[in-house]
């Protein structure tokens, strides 16, 4: 089924104790369109760039299936740019350099052809922006997943109540959910959100998984081990686009779909994490994300007598 992904496309400068860039292409809607194309190949992007955004990597999504017709490139301004370091446990980070430069006058329209699609991803960016796209469809998608971040709850916290409302899914990580219910406890804090509107909550917590949960069930999956990590950036974002692009290739919306999304968007995450920018998840193979789910469904299983 058709998926609308809409976030940024932009451009990272990235330093973590195994390395460091120069400017390199980031943005979560890069990372969760090239993350999607390997489930599903009739995406829809809407962002915005400079003409200082490299035509190469544009020609790489639309030879991943991604359809640039809501991508706005502004004559004589720049791409949105942001540089920061990371610490030696990957987890915290410092934002060294933000410059929002076309992003911060972004009006976003969706094309006609994309109005229609039936699932959409509102990757990371100002809640009242997320919320104008929602608006635009011609009818509802058969699910709406969002991704938010803490930023936006110390600024425009009643506008993204707003656009939780409004949606099926959100994804957030485990401080953003705390901040937002008010809640230590990760069980209480996913009860109180879910209250705000969404069905389903995703609380994604780095190298230890992420959590699913609905109003009667939560679901557990592991992040894999593994032996070289040089740059997180993107993992968050990847993640969201295997989830939401195994969704939309499936048309399965059940929370037993679910549990088998997270594990693929887990995948994609794990994938991302092993090269700078967006480098790891061009040119991967089926083959390769099938081998690297296994991986996972590897660590999990196991037999047990219950007594």
């Amino acid at each position: 089924m058709s998926l609308l992904v809409v976030g940024t496309v932009a451009f990272d400068a990235i330093e973590t104790p195994f390395g460091k860039t120069d400017k390199i292409v980031g943005g979560a809607a890069s990372y969760i369109a090239l993350a999607a194309s390997y489930f599903n190949r009739d995406i829809h992007l809407v962002s915005v760039i400079g003409d200082d955004f490299p035509a190469d990597f544009l020609n790489t999504l639309k030879k991943e299936g991604v359809n640039l017709d809501g991508l706005q490139i502004k004559a004589g301004e720049k791409s949105f740019f942001w540089s920061g370091k990371y610490h030696n446990d990957l987890n915290t980070r410092d934002t060294l350099d933000t410059q929002l430069n076309v992003l911060a006058n972004f009006d976003p329209i969706v094309p006609e052809g994309a109005k229609e699609c039936e699932f959409l991803m509102l990757g990371n960016l100002v809640p009242a922006v997320q919320q104008s796209v929602i608006n635009q469809m011609n009818k509802r998608p058969k699910l709406i997943v969002l991704d938010t971040m803490n930023f936006w709850m110390d600024i425009a916290m009643d506008d993204l109540k707003k656009t939780i409302a409004m949606v099926d899914v959100l994804t957030i990580n485990d401080s953003e959910a705390r901040q937002l219910s008010g809640e230590y406890s990760l069980v209480k804090a996913a009860q109180k959100i879910l209250q705000m509107g969404p069905t389903t909550l995703i609380i994604k917590k780095g190298e230890h998984g992420a959590l699913l949960f609905n109003k009667e069930e939560v679901f557990f999956a592991p992040a894999l081990p593994l032996e070289d990590v040089y740059d997180p950036t993107g993992a968050g974002d990847s993640f969201a686009g295997g989830f939401i692009g195994y969704l939309a290739k499936t048309k399965d919306i059940s929370f037993e779909n679910m549990k088998r999304a997270i594990i693929f968007g887990s995948a994609m995450a794990s994938f991302t994490v092993e090269r700078f920018g967006t480098e790891r998840l061009i040119g991967l193979t089926q083959e390769n994300v099938e081998k690297r789910v296994q991986e996972f469904v590897d660590l999990v299983q196991f037999d047990i007598a219950v007594f």
